[in-house]
């Protein structure tokens, strides 16, 4: 990964799961300091934009010196907003690219990259969304997330990413209960204290179900909408509320 911020990076992965799979070897994780490919006394990364404007773009030459000294593994990806939308399904590509041979980041700063990296550099662009960071570190924190969680061996549990939201049936996960059983005037769903795994299994499908339409009515829309299966469990099942 190329940034001008190696310990922001640095830190964040070295937390958690994923500072589990470093210390693993699962992860592994090579930050690249654009700074130390420059080659005046200040360390420049950025200058004034050609024809004016606000801010300050990021040069070239630190960037390509950097890339071409540390031969990343392809493809590399700019972190930007004219990217592919990052979502669970391009999660699971890159995954699958991790695990053959990796793929690199680089992180833009302050206006934005001069355009020939872009079109000469690197391979592609990703975008985390619609909104306007100070640079690409935090988003670049968030795809190494998404992409090792998905890693074989990376979660205790190897059906947590077959479960939880986006996972195989494309809806948000169902609500979640733990100890205490009651909790103030709330009482979990009685059916997770039934015993009836086959029932608890329904149960949750019909969560699923109801929490997608209230919330994210478009992911069942891009399945093509319910299934008569679906409608008897919606029936069958209520959706859980509190008064």
């Amino acid at each position: 990964m190329f940034t001008i911020f190696p310990a922001l990076v640095d830190g964040f992965c070295s937390e958690s799961l994923l500072g589990k799979c470093r210390s693993t070897g699962l992860l592994d994780l090579r930050l690249h300091d654009l700074r130390e490919h420059t080659t005046d006394v200040h360390r420049s990364v950025d200058d004034a934009p050609f024809g004016g404007g606000a801010g300050m773009v990021m040069k070239p030459e630190p960037i390509f010196a950097s890339v071409e000294h540390a031969d990343p593994p392809r493809p590399l990806f700019l972190l930007g907003p004219g990217g592919r939308r990052f979502d669970q399904a391009m999660a699971d590509e890159l995954a699958a690219i991790a695990a053959g041979g990796g793929f690199s980041l680089l992180c833009g700063r302050y206006e934005g990259i001069d355009h020939r990296v872009r079109e000469h550099l690197v391979d592609g662009e990703l975008s985390i969304g619609d909104v306007v960071l100070s640079g690409g570190e935090v988003a670049a924190c968030l795809v190494i997330e998404a992409v090792t969680r998905l890693l074989p061996g990376a979660m205790g549990n190897a059906v947590s990413p077959v479960t939880e939201s986006f996972g195989a049936d494309g809806l948000l996960e169902e609500p979640q209960f733990t100890r205490p059983a009651a909790f103030r005037a709330w009482s979990i769903p009685e059916v997770l204290r039934s015993g009836d795994h086959a029932r608890v299994a329904r149960w949750r499908a019909a969560q699923r179900l109801h929490r997608t339409l209230r919330y994210r009515p478009d992911l069942v829309e891009a399945r093509g909408g319910l299934r008569d299966d679906e409608h008897r469990l919606l029936e069958e099942f209520p959706s859980v509320t509190y008064p």
